[in-house]
């Protein structure tokens, strides 16, 4: 069957770039034409570890030895053991595995309602996220997302949610506490165009919650697993939310998700209230396990904290006046304050792939492995692309 027909078995949901990628090693992939381009998507935050790490690919061999699925109606220790590594990086208490970062909000929001159920509070029925947030493309994800683009063609969405300014604390306050459920909150608004929230407002954020009985759930999916230099960002904000949702950099490239959460709220999820046929499985909580003990370690996050700084500055230095550098970490953006897919196209031209986040703005994710050296020719690949368009 021809490359031509086989495409046209798949559905048209992905605008894609025309590269057919089809090996990776570290912070390089390979095309089927054989051209290597230094990677600074990571799969958006998947292989923060790199293409096919070798201390993850050691643990999910071994797995594929043993057992690849079993229900979650037995014990898992696998999955006990890569519960408890995110749980001590979390400050939290339980984990529930699922697929992806979508379906970890999903459980997040439906464990809100459940808690809420349980106590006898359904006046407190308001879910807040906040404008230019992303949480997914599922039914109560889509609806706890800010972007109107996402949620185009869908209507009528999940009902109870509002969506308010993001880092401005007057929408909140206008609002009768006594009805909000609960707050989700991205640390850095990643897909929203690499916005970080402001300390002051993170923090009083977090305490309006907790003087309001609000629960506060953090969406870690593309901050986790080490992204920003700490294991969440929550962490550098010096907060504690009463969940926690992660995906992407956890797994290493397999699929998997988990929700994290206080006693408190995870007693709610008694059996029966929710479940999954694949979260948590064996291979994928191999993959998560080895990861998680390879990002955690403290020596490991503070070289990503360094690395961030050092890079950041070294774009600031590069890009024009008129352009605005953002993120933390490894999650950087630049704001051209115009279009950004020339320069995208231009460095993917120049064996370079990065990402778009929103039409002005491209995202830089390389792995928290990345070397000095590949730094060193992202910038001069980049130097160059932005010398073509004066």
């Amino acid at each position: 069957m021809s490359k031509s027909v086989m495409d046209q078995a798949v559905m048209k949901t992905y605008g894609r770039f025309p590269v057919t990628l089809e090996k990776g090693s570290g912070s390089y992939v390979w095309d089927t034409d054989g051209k290597t381009y230094l990677d600074f998507t990571s799969g958006i935050a998947v292989c923060n570890l790199g293409h096919v790490p070798q201390g993850v690919k050691k643990e999910v061999e071994q797995q594929l030895e043993e057992l690849w699925h079993c229900s979650n109606l037995y014990h898992i220790p696998v999955q006990e053991q890569a519960a408890s590594l995110l749980a001590e990086a979390s400050g939290l208490d339980q984990v529930f595995f699922c697929n992806s970062g979508a379906e970890a909000n999903e459980a997040a929001w439906k464990l809100a309602r459940k808690y809420r159920h349980d106590r006898s509070q359904s006046e407190k029925h308001t879910i807040v996220t906040f404008s230019q947030s992303f949480h997914g493309r599922t039914g109560g994800a889509m609806a706890l997302t800010g972007q109107p683009k996402i949620q185009d063609g869908f209507a009528p969405l999940m009902p109870g949610v509002v969506h308010a300014p993001f880092n401005d604390r007057s929408a909140l306050e206008e609002l009768d506490a006594d009805t909000v459920n609960a707050v989700f909150v991205e640390p850095v608004q990643g897909e929203g165009g690499v916005h970080p929230a402001d300390q002051e407002w993170m923090t009083w954020l977090a305490a309006y919650c907790r003087e309001n009985d609000i629960l506060l759930i953090v969406d870690e999916i593309q901050t986790g697993a080490g992204r920003t230099g700490t294991f969440f960002a929550s962490e550098a904000y010096g907060i504690k939310p009463d969940m926690i949702t992660c995906a992407k950099g956890i797994g290493s490239g397999f699929p998997a998700g988990a929700l994290i959460a206080d006693k408190t709220c995870a007693e709610s999820f008694s059996p029966g209230t929710h479940g999954s046929t694949f979260g948590g499985n064996p291979l994928a909580s191999a993959a998560v396990k080895a990861t998680v003990e390879i990002i955690q370690e403290t020596a490991f996050l503070q070289e990503v904290k360094a690395k961030g700084a050092v890079f950041k500055k070294s774009l600031e230095k590069l890009v024009p006046e008129s352009a605005d550098v953002r993120g933390m970490g490894l999650l950087l953006g630049i704001d051209f304050h115009k279009p950004a897919a020339p320069y995208i196209q231009a460095l993917r031209e120049n064996g370079v792939l990065v990402l778009p986040a929103g039409p002005e703005v491209m995202r830089i994710l390389p792995p928290l492995t990345v070397t000095e050296m590949e730094w060193s020719t992202f910038i001069q690949t980049l130097a160059h692309v932005l010398e073509e368009d004066q």
